[in-house]
């Protein structure tokens, strides 16, 4: 279960970095922004259709739902809030990434709140 998630709000975060950068945003985008192979996006895709996260065009553009966009920017904030925090820790760009990929999918709401109004007074 915590790998589907971990996918799940992978491909929910990059979706909505893609779509920052771009409208219209495609499966093929996702495959090459993750470096996975169309077939493990496509079936992703199907996924998070059946959530009810995303709906795809007759162009096949993905467009989020609202549950979906709301999701996606909840991840995206544990992600630079996790980020900055690292950083402020001392470690580098690249290492506080790298981890708050990690931690981002198994940090609970209550201590991401505790961390995020720390960040904010700290």
């Amino acid at each position: 279960m915590v790998k589907y998630q971990e996918s799940e709000e992978m491909y929910l975060e990059t979706i909505l970095l893609l779509k920052q950068k771009c409208a219209n945003v495609h499966a093929i985008n996702i495959a090459e922004e993750l470096g996975y192979s169309k077939p493990s996006v496509s079936r992703g895709m199907g996924l998070l259709i059946q959530k009810g996260y995303i709906t795809i065009g007759s162009g096949g553009e993905i467009q989020f739902t609202e549950a979906g966009k709301q999701k996606a920017e909840g991840i995206y904030e544990r992600h630079t809030v996790i980020t900055k925090l690292l950083e402020k820790t001392g470690a580098s760009r690249e290492i506080a990434e790298e981890n708050a990929c990690r931690i981002e999918h198994v940090i609970t709401p209550e201590l991401f709140e505790i961390l995020k109004e720390y960040l904010k007074n700290g």
